[in-house]
């Protein structure tokens, strides 16, 4: 069942099956963790985030107009509950760093840890609709039909802020070149 193609997986989850959907999500639940760590602040959020969607996904799975639509259509409901639990909680949650072993050598590793330091800064002071914008397609790989869909916007709009969250991130980041 691994090899499957998502909307065969869709249809058979639609009919009940337990084994089909559980494939879905584990195929996408990388990425999906991924993306909703990096909206939260937090893995341990991120998890309980992750099951919510899985929640929702069963229930409406149904309504799935589009099949082969179903990594996108996961990320919205994704987007939407990580974003709802960021209304929910005070501000000021600082990212953790990530203190996996790397296998490099303490100068890289340090060196990267500051870069992504400052990506997570550069990315915190982009307004909220750059930021999720640009999210969706370099975290979550969402083509810009499906980042419009998911914020509500045309896809020319889409464009448009992700051109100019890429530019205030260059910005940012020169130092960094």
């Amino acid at each position: 069942m691994a090899a499957a193609a998502d909307d065969l997986l869709v249809q058979r989850a639609v009919d009940g099956d337990v084994a089909a959907f559980r494939t879905l999500i584990t195929r996408h639940a990388p990425i999906m963790r991924a993306y909703i760590a990096r909206i939260v602040s937090s893995y341990t959020d991120a998890d309980d985030i992750l099951q919510d969607t899985y929640v929702v996904a069963w229930k409406k799975l149904p309504t799935l107009r589009d099949p082969s639509q179903a990594k996108p259509w996961m990320m919205r409901i994704a987007t939407r509950r990580a974003f709802a639990h960021l209304k929910k909680r005070p501000p000021e949650t600082v990212f953790p760093a990530d203190h996996a072993a790397t296998g490099h050598d303490p100068e890289e590793t340090t060196i990267r840890n500051a870069q992504l330091r400052e990506l997570s800064k550069a990315l915190d002071a982009l307004p909220e609709d750059q930021r999720q914008c640009w999210l969706l397609r370099e975290v979550a790989g969402l083509s810009y039909q499906d980042i419009a869909d998911a914020m509500g916007v045309t896809t020319g709009q889409a464009r448009g802020k992700l051109a100019r969250a890429r530019v205030n991130i260059t910005v940012r980041m020169e130092g960094w070149r």
